[in-house]
């Protein structure tokens, strides 16, 4: 609903009326009564008043019930007449209301100027930050939703939808007397509901709308329910009322709980509330996963990184539950993360604290063992205004979404949807430079490859070191680039598509000269340096070994991802077992030098003496040969096993 009832149901709580001591629109404002206390507050403002105090207040009052249109007017004024001494946290509202009617430019502007003073009074701007580039992505994203209003909405609020059964489930202020026969003066509107629909061909509409249950309904509010998939189980949320009593904190607070109930003879019975529920902080907006396994919820609980977050436990059965577990930074930011909904492989959430368009965004996340970076569905699911309680049938791609955005039939109001798939195709291009001199290289071959490791598409740099791949590649997709030539060390650099039809990505590129001590002999990289002399029949490293071996430490030091194996051997001068172990033991003393040279060990994944096993010629025990054809056979060899 237009007026942050959701966030009533969800996390606001109720405050009994203030003392005498508070003017009417005072009481009212304390009370949470924000559409009585605006108008209050106006008619004050209309006699001439136009102090500081009215006017925050006015401009809270808006901003409370998500007016962000009259709360930036109000704080418009407030800054233009009190800009000095204006408390930054009245900045922070009026910029967050600025983005919430979409004025991006003004947001920048006082972003800018304000940033360092919010960050000094320990507010979170990043949800604020409109990242330019990031902002133009998401507005020229081609739209992947076709969304249509309902027409069962009213002029009351309607949303937070649940799949049960062949039946959608959802909450509203609409008609209720029979129910409830009080108004909830935040709004004015009747305590929430569960209501029950039909749906119409394939979700496009809902019919037959009635009261879900005698049994969970109550004067105060219920609203967005999670089910098992067999449908004989409910997790909702209620106001902490229980017994019939309306339970507060130490302040006086009512605070949400989460409650579940069971379907027997086609009555939902045994209804309790969950143990983690506590009288100090609200619990509530319950998902659950497809096997049933995992319950997540939101909640301003301690640990909580932001405003609201989202958690999670393990269900065991018998309303036993594991410890509640945030799901973390990658989910959860300083703002506030809502109405999730789990399918096999992916969370849905509402947040305005990721980048979005103003007020609440719908995100998109997979998680395997991690979650990924959550990704905004982009308009027109998303708008300007506050879009929440998504969920969706995979297979179909169609779902609901509730929002209070401009053109419904009031207050928040529930969407269909379906979501397309949008072929999105782009390209790559890129210029390669010698990494030494920054002098652009031609004749670099340049591959494309997928994540997977296969290569699809080559081609070459010209004189200016450009190169560009004239194929259609996927959107939002990860990729790699890799550039080789001759006398140079390969690189590759991986890279993820945009999400922008027809987007040229730009993929710089950087080429280095190989060492010369680097060379390949039959398609093998090896390191060539003068011979490693010993004593005869020893095996410890002499003096003039150990210039040549530098030339090895140096070099992998050069190359701090290089990965090496020693292969030590000797002539046929000596029977087999004695040249193969003394041949060992100089592999092994070869290895233990440069170790102690500062390369870790990790870097040398071998180092075996062969003997005579392995002769370059055919001096062998049967052949007569003299000792500079022997000496070729004496030898130490270091083969690359990984450069890069």
């Amino acid at each position: 609903m237009k007026k942050y009832i959701f966030y009533i149901v969800l996390f606001a709580s109720f405050v009994a009326v203030g003392q005498d001591k508070y003017s009417n629109a005072d009481k009212s404002f304390e009370s949470l009564w924000y559409l009585e206390a605006a108008k209050q507050y106006e008619r004050i403002i209309a006699n001439g008043d136009h102090s500081q105090k009215v006017l925050q207040k006015v401009g809270d009052a808006y901003y409370f019930n998500t007016d962000m249109e009259n709360a930036s007017k109000w704080y418009e004024e407030l800054f233009s007449r009190y800009e000095d001494v204006v408390e930054p946290k009245y900045k922070f509202r009026y910029i967050h209301a600025l983005q919430g009617i979409g004025k991006y430019s003004l947001v920048k502007a006082l972003m800018k100027v304000n940033e360092e003073e919010l960050k000094a009074s320990n507010f979170n701007v990043e949800q604020l930050k409109n990242n330019d580039e990031e902002l133009d992505k998401l507005l020229k994203r081609q739209p992947q939703f076709y969304v249509s209003n309902l027409s069962i909405n009213t002029k009351v609020a309607d949303f937070g939808t649940a799949f049960y059964k062949n039946k959608i489930v959802f909450a509203s202020s609409r008609d209720s007397s029979k129910i409830k026969t009080r108004l909830y003066k935040w709004n004015n509107q009747s305590y929430l509901n569960l209501f029950m629909a039909d749906t119409v061909f394939q979700g496009t509409d809902l019919k037959n709308v009635i009261a879900f249950s005698k049994n969970i309904n109550t004067k105060y509010h219920e609203a967005v329910v999670a089910f098992n998939t067999a449908g004989d189980e409910v997790y909702f949320t209620r106001n902490n009322f229980t017994d019939e009593i309306l339970k507060r904190d130490s302040d006086g607070m009512n605070h949400l709980k989460l409650y579940h109930a069971v379907l027997e003879n086609n009555e939902w019975v045994n209804i309790k509330e969950v143990p983690f529920n506590s009288e100090n902080y609200s619990v509530g907006q319950p998902a659950l996963s497809p096997d049933g396994k995992k319950l997540y919820f939101v909640s301003d609980m301690p640990g909580s990184i932001g405003a609201t977050d989202i958690f999670v436990v393990d269900v065991l059965g018998g309303n036993s539950f594991s410890e509640p577990k945030n799901l973390g930074p990658e989910i959860n930011t300083s703002g506030r993360e809502m109405f999730p909904h789990l399918t096999e492989n992916k969370i849905y959430f509402s947040s305005d604290g990721h980048l979005g368009f103003g007020g609440l965004d719908v995100f998109e996340s997979s998680y395997k063992t991690a979650f990924s970076k959550p990704i905004n569905l982009g308009v027109p699911l998303n708008s300007k205004k506050d879009d929440f309680g998504y969920i969706v049938n995979e297979a179909t791609q169609r779902g609901y979404v509730s929002s209070n955005r401009d053109g419904g039939v009031g207050d928040d109001d529930i969407y269909s949807f379906n979501r397309i798939n949008v072929k999105c195709v782009q390209k790559v291009k890129g210029s390669v430079v010698n990494v030494d001199n920054g002098i652009p290289e031609d004749a670099v071959t340049v591959r494309l490859i997928k994540e997977n490791g296969d290569e699809i598409a080559k081609t070459v740099t010209n004189v200016n070191g450009e190169y560009v791949f004239n194929i259609h590649i996927d959107c939002d997709t990860k990729y790699s680039v890799s550039v080789e030539k001759e006398n140079f060390d390969a690189a590759t650099k991986p890279f993820i598509t945009s999400d922008i039809v027809d987007y040229v990505n730009t993929v710089p590129m950087g080429i280095k000269k190989r060492s010369r001590l680097i060379v390949e002999e039959n398609g093998i990289l090896k390191i060539k340096i003068g011979l490693i002399y010993f004593d005869l029949d020893k095996s410890f490293i002499r003096n003039d070994a150990t210039i040549e071996l530098n030339k090895i430490v140096f070099l992998m030091q050069e190359y701090p991802n290089m990965v090496i194996k020693i292969e030590s051997h000797t002539d046929s001068r000596n029977n087999d077992a004695y040249n193969e172990a003394l041949s060992d033991r100089r592999a092994k003393s070869t290895r233990d030098y440069i170790i102690s040279q500062g390369i870790s060990s990790n870097r040398i994944e071998s180092a075996i003496g062969y003997g005579e096993k392995q002769l370059v010629n055919n001096c062998d025990n049967t052949t007569k040969c003299s000792d500079s054809q022997h000496d070729v056979n004496r030898r130490s060899e270091f083969i690359i096993v990984k450069l890069n």
